[in-house]
Parts: structure tokens; sequence; C-alpha cells
């Protein structure tokens, strides 16, 4: 456990970054720090890990205080993720990775081995270990960026705006990222941010500030549904749909079956399917029912031309989401990235559902004016394409 108790920071005589911050976090919980410039969360978030000195107040690790362990060993078990990546341009992707493990003296055979398992967790190729940050795209720098926290093991993972200069789909792929990380690996993050869409999105409580103060440390539901008062209820503003829908919090109750093929299908049995139900884009899967890619008609007429198998021709850069995932992030994503459709998965990539325009229709609606009816989707065998 993480516990915070009277944190305090003065500057000056008077000037209170941060004013008697007092909360509790749960191992392995998602905790996020969010309040307008100047609220004291970036600097409530440094004085976790002592980069800035606390005038005053305790914060223990599982019951030991920080302020009696030496700085730097401290740093060592926590992990961070600055706003700007910090890659070291003249190391290489596994040299960035290993920074922490190798200052802690791990084996060498051991880093490569940590190296190897975290580049795959970001679905990216081993290859990458050898080249430079220069050689990687920003997004995919980010994504190193966010696993060399994990390298060392630590148990708490401290992330300042990480995805704040981002363009608005990659930050959306890496919230998604960062989330599946930490419920994959049960570890305790602390996420700083001034976007309340994102702290919805990924936290399992949110910590509001303004003036150095805790105004409201709750779940989302609970802030979304109770603001404490009107700088909270400004804050969380008016134009969040759907927030109050007990019945319809996760993207399983909204979501479709959609129609796929196997991977070891023929391409003339994609067509059919495809011809069928009349669809231009169809989900490929593997016997296990795992998401694998999708065919386009553009793929079709490439894959026909080169008499292809469906493995040669089909696209596995595919955004998805997950079962658990909120219903509101799945339609702001939906609206962000202009497209139809959206694979719902099972944490082992297993296809189950698909969430479309059509079927969100009803809900949107019925958020605005309050129907209380059962809401309908709109029939599954006419809208299972997936438009990406």
């Amino acid at each position: 456990m993480l516990s915070i108790k009277g944190l305090t920071k003065v500057y000056g005589r008077k000037t209170k970054a941060v004013d008697n911050l007092s909360i509790e976090i749960e191992d392995g919980e998602f905790v996020a720090f969010i309040g307008t410039s100047g609220s004291g969360k970036t600097t409530a978030l440094r004085m976790l890990n002592r980069m800035i000195e606390p005038t005053d107040g305790v914060v223990t690790i599982n019951g030991m205080e920080t302020k009696k362990m030496d700085p730097v060993e401290l740093r060592r078990k926590i992990g961070y993720v600055l706003q700007q990546v910090g890659l070291l341009p003249h190391m290489t992707i596994k040299e960035n990775i290993v920074l922490v493990p190798k200052l802690l003296k791990w084996p060498q055979e051991r880093k490569d081995e940590k190296a190897k398992e975290l580049i795959k967790l970001v679905d990216l190729p081993e290859s990458f270990l050898d080249r430079y940050p220069s050689e990687l795209s920003g997004g995919q720098q980010q994504r190193i960026g966010v696993v060399r926290a994990l390298a060392a093991e630590q148990d708490i993972i401290l992330m300042d705006e990480p995805f704040g200069a981002l363009d608005p789909i990659t930050r959306d792929t890496l919230q998604d990222l960062v989330k599946e990380l930490q419920k994959k690996l049960g570890k305790t993050f602390v996420f700083v941010t001034h976007d309340m869409d994102e702290a919805i999105k990924l936290a399992d409580k949110i910590c509001i500030m303004s003036h150095g103060k805790v105004v409201q440390y709750d779940t989302p539901d609970n802030i979304l549904k109770n603001p404490a008062n009107d700088f909270v209820r400004d804050f969380i503003g008016e134009n969040r749909l759907i927030q109050d829908r007990p019945n319809m919090k996760t993207v399983e109750k909204a979501m479709i079956i959609p129609k796929t093929v196997n991977i070891d299908d023929s391409l003339d049995h994609a067509v059919s399917i495809m011809r069928e139900y009349r669809i231009d884009t169809i989900l490929i899967t593997n016997k296990s029912q795992k998401l694998l890619g999708y065919l386009d008609i553009e793929d079709i007429k490439e894959g026909v031309r080169k008499k292809a198998e469906l493995i040669d021709i089909m696209q596995r850069d595919i955004y998805r989401v997950n079962i658990n995932s909120k219903l509101q992030d799945s339609v702001r994503t939906i609206l962000k990235r202009n497209v139809r459709n959206v694979p719902v998965v099972e944490d082992d990539n297993k296809l189950v559902g698909l969430i479309t325009r059509a079927s969100l229709v009803d809900i949107v609606y019925d958020s605005i004016w309050g129907d209380d009816e059962e809401v309908q989707t709109s029939d599954p065998s006419k809208d299972i394409g997936v438009d990406i």
C-alpha cells in the first residue's frame, strides 16, 4: 500500500503548491491526479519518489517511510515515465529498456530476457532492440518509454502526463496499452493528467486537485454521479453522456455478434460470406476465436489477383477494445477515429463481439431523453463488417 498523509510543499514563505494531501492507494490500483494548471498534481507526484522533497507530511510504501530511505535507491524502486519520452539517443532500444536493471547489476542474461519480454508486450519485433531511438516513430518511442518503467519489476509506476504531446489516435492507443499492462502485471500506477476523459478511462480512483488541495478523491463512477461541488461539476463538464446508466457501463451491453472467417478458410469462402451479408470488411480469427486481423474489398481484389491465402493478405493492425472497457470510451474512440465499428475482445484477445455506430445510436438517444425502455441494437446480420 502507498499511504500519503499530510503531504505539503511550501515554496518561499507562503506559497503552498501542495496543501495537506492525504490519500490511501491500494496495491494494484490505478490512481489519476487531475486538476487545472498550478493545482499541485505534478508536485504531488514528484514528492512520492522525492524528486521534490516534501516540506511536511509522510509517504509510506508498505509501512516504510520514504524519507528514511536513500533517495537514489527509492527512485530505483519506483518506475517513472516523463512527459517527454526521455530515451537516450546514443543507446540502443535494449540498452534504454534495461537501464535501471543495469544500475541494479542484473546479470546480462536476465537483462536480455527482460528486454525481449517487454518489447513483445508492446507488439514490436525483437529486431527493434538493436535499433536506436531515432529509427523509431514517435509512438513507438513512447511505447518503449512506458515499458522501460516496468523493466526493473518495480511495484509502483509514476507517470507524468506521458501522452500530452501526442496526436489523438496515438494517445488513444497508448492509453489502452497502459491500462492493459497495468491490469496484466498488477502494478500500482499513479498518473498525472489534465484530461478528464483520460482519467475516467484509465483510473480506478481519481484525485481532483485545486490550489494544492484535494477537492474529491473517489471512483470515476462516484465522481460522475456525485460531484463534490461546483468546481468538480464544471471540471467534469456536461457533455459526458451515458455516464449515469448503471446497466450500460461496459461495451458488453451494447455489442453485437460479428461474422468472421477462420484463418484456414479459403479466399473464396471469405468472399461468399461478405457477399451473403453485403459487408465490405470481415474479421479473421483462428480456431480458438482469437482475433488476427481483417480483410476489406481491396485486400480481396489483391488476393484474387495473386491467388493468395488469407494469412498472406489480411491486415493485422486493427484497433480493438476489451470487453470490460467503459462504453463512453468506445463512443469517443469511434468518433475520434471516424470508424463505423470496433471489435470487442477478452483478455486473451478472443473475439467476443463488435461495437458499431448503429448499435450506439439508441443508447445515445436514450441518454439524452431519459427513456427507460430496454435499449435495442441494430440487426446484427446487417451490421457486421469492420470499416477500419
